[in-house]
């Protein structure tokens, strides 16, 4: 990935489809990460990691086991490593996400959602 200048609602523009996180730019070992997201997606957890969300549009739910955390446009939330969460859209959310760039983004569940981290055009 080059150093030049990045735009997130362009890159947001060629996502197609949502649950699929496409890298932005890269920070050390930290991958910062647009994705579009709708619907619920799966239980998991990422033992080793923290995993920021910042929404940009739309309005998202973590869920938690004990509560759940509702962020609108402009919110961040970092869910803290170890705890599990299922991310839920009610309708078309952007999102930028700041993890380590190893992290995958089903964490422990695994699963057919389990989505490689792909390069923006």
């Amino acid at each position: 990935m080059s150093s030049d200048v990045r735009n997130i609602l362009t890159a947001l523009e060629g996502i197609p489809e949502p649950w699929q996180p496409h890298l932005l730019a890269r920070v050390n070992d930290y991958a910062v990460k647009v994705v579009k997201l709708d619907g619920e997606f799966v239980w998991h957890t990422h033992d080793d990691t923290d995993e920021l969300f910042l929404v940009l549009s739309g309005r998202l739910t973590i869920q938690l086991r004990d509560r759940d955390v509702v962020l609108g446009p402009h919110d961040v939330f970092v869910v803290p490593k170890g705890v599990e969460h299922c991310p839920r859209a009610d309708g078309e959310v952007h999102a930028l996400l700041v993890e380590p760039t190893v992290t995958v983004n089903t964490g422990d569940a695994g699963g057919e959602r389990t989505a490689p981290l792909r390069e923006l055009d």
